[in-house]
């Protein structure tokens, strides 16, 4: 059947589209944005969402990257972890997206790891976590125990003089390795079983009247007593107001929180809290100019100029320009390639120093304890004097102390030194 001249017209031009469509698509490069915007961990991840956007956009104004604007691609996982694989999935499957930055929480890292190892995704990972692990396909840019929880707990014990431990924390795999970490730690530097006290409340938890008064009797034994705080998400916020309903001072039982920044505060009345602690690799009152010059970006693009910034922000601003150097080095976004030219890449944090890739995927970075101030702003009171390498496994743990991770020159995230063996996720 002869077809006329206006149909072959239409088809042409549909064809056209679908050519331009595609055209399009090939000459932008898509960047997954993996964080819960709704749900009880949005508290915290919805801001981690925007950073990427603000990086994103910025990028973009430079001229793009490889020639090609960059396109975001978000997806929100809902504080749902099995949803965090299945978003996962979809923007590596589907999307076909470049990279990803995302995920808050051990659990939901745990969930999409190995949907980024079976399709070959990457992975930027921008908060503190429990170590025990390296991936082939995730860049960790947050802090590993022994840049924030190790250093906190040797601030309360020389400074503070703190004698009993309370490690308190959310009800999932973070909190509990990260304690099963300080335990041990506390025990091999003499700290006696009766006096480490270890409790956790599930995600969401907002009854705190009891469990902070058990704190607080655990407190009055004569001893020096500490909080260690692993609660993640909003469930801070009820916490730190039935400290201030309960009258528990920093001089008291000083709280130290591995998971509470400026963001989390924005939303108390901070007066009762002024003196207790937060231990992180970057503060939004440390003053630098790339700092400075941060915070105007953030307040621009944001629109709001009381939007607080914090330390995942940080770690975002920081693999976001790890990826953009590795791809510029690599010449291309392909993982395989951008995964080689990671290791050993620099550049420069928002607090006068240097991130640098290490071969166990793991940063470089500085520590800081800061106390929290009346403004929500926190006091640096405690600085390492340089930078500190991320450590994937640790040193107080039996199963993991003669475990290494090296993917440059061992191609292997868990090698035995002992019995010269790689077991686990293994790319030979």
């Amino acid at each position: 059947m002869k077809r006329s001249a206006p149909s072959i017209a239409a088809s042409l031009l549909a064809a056209g589209i679908v050519l331009s469509s595609a055209a399009s698509a090939q000459n932008t490069i898509k960047v997954g944005v993996l964080h819960s915007l709704s749900g009880t961990m949005a508290i915290s991840e919805t801001t981690l969402k925007d950073t990427i956007l603000m990086m994103i956009d910025a990028q973009n104004k430079k001229g793009g990257l490889l020639g090609k604007k960059l396109e975001p691609v978000v997806v929100d996982p809902a504080s749902n972890w099995p949803l965090f694989a299945e978003k996962a999935a979809q923007l590596l499957e589907k999307d076909k997206v470049a990279v990803v930055f995302g995920c808050w929480t051990s659990v939901s890292r745990k969930s999409v790891l190995p949907v980024f190892e079976k399709d070959n995704g990457l992975l930027f990972y921008p908060v503190q976590y429990e170590g025990e692990e390296s991936s082939k396909n995730v860049i960790y840019t947050g802090a590993a125990p022994n840049q924030q929880a190790i250093p906190a707990v040797d601030y309360l014990m020389k400074e503070v003089g703190a004698k009993r431990w309370v490690l308190e924390g959310t009800d999932y795999v973070y909190p509990r390795t990260t304690n099963k970490i300080l335990e041990a730690y506390l025990l091999s530097k003499g700290v006696k079983p009766e006096d480490i006290s270890i409790n956790y409340t599930p995600f969401g938890y907002s009854d705190w009247q009891t469990r902070v008064a058990a704190i607080k009797k655990f407190g009055s034994a004569g001893k020096k007593t500490a909080v260690v705080s692993t609660i993640n998400g909003d469930a801070n916020v009820p916490f730190y107001k039935e400290l201030g309903n309960q009258k528990i001072s920093a001089e008291d039982i000083p709280v130290v929180a591995f998971s509470v920044g400026e963001e989390e505060l924005s939303g108390l009345d901070t007066k009762p809290l002024v003196g207790h602690l937060a231990a992180w690799n970057y503060f939004e009152s440390i003053n630098t100019p790339a700092n400075k010059a941060f915070i105007q970006q953030w307040h621009t693009f944001i629109k709001n100029p009381k939007r607080t910034t914090n330390d995942p922000m940080e770690a975002h601003y920081i693999g976001f320009n790890l990826w953009v150097k590795a791809v510029e080095k690599a010449q291309s976004t392909d993982v395989a390639k951008v995964l080689a030219a990671l290791p050993g890449t620099e550049t420069p944090n928002l607090t006068g120093g240097i991130a640098k890739v290490l071969p166990n995927h793991h940063i470089t970075k500085p520590v800081y304890i800061g106390e929290v101030k009346a403004d929500g702003q926190f006091n640096v009171v405690s600085k390492s004097p340089g930078t500190v390498p991320g450590d994937a496994w640790s040193d107080y743990l039996p199963g993991s102390k003669d475990i290494e991770a090296d993917w440059v020159s061992l191609n292997c995230g868990n090698y035995n030194k002992v019995t010269k063996k790689c077991s686990g996720q293994n790319y030979k």
